[in-house]
């Protein structure tokens, strides 16, 4: 808080709550439009070539920012927390982008969106912030749309979707770590995400290489280059702004999930997949609804 102060010559707490919401809704068109562009490619290219390319372009993008940014690379807060999180963030991308190869774009985002119920718990255990009753049953209720939209059962349970769970689960963690390094810059944090996808494409892609067209070397570029700035978005937002707050607001992605899902390979999410969507988003609300009343009724308290 005191740091965005300094960069942004000052702000009040609702402001700041609203530009860190403001930022996570940006970060989650971006996010989702890179993605559909991902899903594109991995039809006729391997998942380590898209990390590869991907990274290289992102990396290439922020470049610029990287060098002018460059001292602050020399002293990283906890290094060990910094490896953790590069190692979590690869794992997220990579898993991401095999579950799209298998599944349409708005099922995985569905399952994906489950991480924000992962971080309002992980955000009370590791985070100290409080869930409190209310929002508890707001996160039964969300998981319980996770089941009826994964229709959990021998013969419906598949491999692509418990892989989108795990890029959900490496999300929230990748979320949890990020708010805890808030005195790491945005640019640190954005490049090592990066680099770690980078590391993981160059080990993968002797195995699958395949050289693409302009055209699609095109696409690639321009996932890395949203992607960058999606990343950007989300380390601020999570900077300014407490993680059961700013969170929840990437259930906005479902939108654009749908969108380019249907208007690029023409998918339409199932009525299950519809049900369970929906009360995901419902208990996402709820667990705002909750915060803001719990925040009105604590400045309440203050004025008296």
């Amino acid at each position: 808080m005191g740091i965005f102060a300094k960069l942004s010559g000052g702000t009040t707490p609702n402001s700041t709550r609203l530009i860190g919401i403001a930022l996570m809704l940006a970060a989650m068109g971006l996010f989702a439009f890179g993605d559909a562009l991902g899903k594109l490619v991995v039809a006729s290219y391997s998942v380590g070539q898209l990390l590869l390319l991907r990274a290289a372009a992102g990396l290439i993008v922020l470049s610029p920012l990287i060098w002018r940014q460059r001292a602050a690379f020399t002293s990283l807060e906890r290094p060990w927390l910094q490896a953790a999180r590069i190692g979590v963030a690869t794992l997220e991308v990579a898993a991401f982008f095999l579950a799209t190869r298998y599944l349409p774009l708005a099922d995985v985002i569905t399952y994906y969106l489950a991480s924000s119920l992962f971080v309002t718990v992980g955000s009370a255990l590791f985070l100290g912030e409080r869930i409190g009753r209310a929002r508890l049953i707001a996160i039964l209720a969300g998981f319980g749309g996770v089941v009826i939209a994964l229709q959990p059962s021998a013969e419906t349970v598949s491999w692509p979707a418990l892989i989108a769970l795990v890029a959900s689960v490496a999300f929230a963690a990748l979320l949890l770590i990020t708010r805890s390094l808030r005195q790491t810059p945005d640019m640190v944090l954005a490049s090592q995400q990066f680099v770690g996808t980078f590391a993981l494409g160059a080990v993968l892609v002797p195995s699958g290489w395949t050289t693409p067209s302009v055209p699609d070397l095109s696409l690639f570029a321009i996932a890395g280059a949203v992607s960058a700035l999606g990343l950007l978005c989300v380390n601020r937002s999570l900077r300014i702004a407490p993680a059961s707050v700013v969170v929840p607001f990437q259930y906005s992605m479902i939108i654009w999930g749908v969108v380019f899902g249907y208007l690029i390979f023409g998918d339409w999410p199932t009525p299950t997949m519809w049900a369970g969507m929906s009360i995901i988003i419902a208990a996402g609300l709820a667990i705002i609804a909750i915060e803001q009343r719990e925040r009105r009724a604590a400045g309440e308290a203050a004025q008296r």
